[in-house]
């Protein structure tokens, strides 16, 4: 742990096409091996692909899906005289949007056989109806959360 003081978060700058740092984020998430052009062709292409499906404009679907998947709640686990316990915490709106965007990723890339492009405008468009693998995971979250609610007074 660091004794320096608090760290300062880096501003991460706004995408070239629609100036917004979420977006920009999202692009640097998907990057694998440096390769942010080629991530931001899967991204750009994507969104497109979404936005066409829906037929709504395509960062609505990004904006939607997000809101999606961004979690209210999680379990953190607290150790208290020797037993651990799930404490329900409320997350931070920035950790609440890293969260999403990993299980986003995560969950396209999970599905195999079809191009990243493919995969991602799918669980993008299916987050912004409410369902796919990355919604199901925040309800799974929450649902812990509230089952774990007789532990909230361990909060700290």
């Amino acid at each position: 742990m660091s004794r320096k003081g608090h760290i300062r978060k880096r501003v991460t700058p706004p995408d070239a096409v629609y100036s917004s740092p979420i977006i920009a984020k999202f692009i640097n998430c998907l990057m694998l091996s440096g390769k942010k052009s080629t991530a931001e062709k899967i991204f750009y292409g994507a969104l497109n692909l979404a936005g066409e499906r829906l037929n709504i404009e395509s960062f609505e679907v990004f904006e939607k899906a997000m809101e999606n998947v961004s979690p209210l709640v999680e379990v953190r686990a607290r150790r208290v005289g020797g037993a651990t316990y799930q404490v329900p915490i409320e997350v931070n709106p920035e950790r609440g949007r890293e969260l999403a965007i990993r299980w986003i990723i995560n969950f396209s890339r999970g599905r195999k056989g079809i191009p990243m492009v493919e995969r991602l405008a799918r669980e993008l468009s299916d987050a912004c109806k409410g369902e796919g693998g990355s919604v199901k995971k925040r309800e799974d979250t929450h649902r812990m959360a509230e089952a774990n609610r007789a532990f909230a007074h361990y909060r700290w």
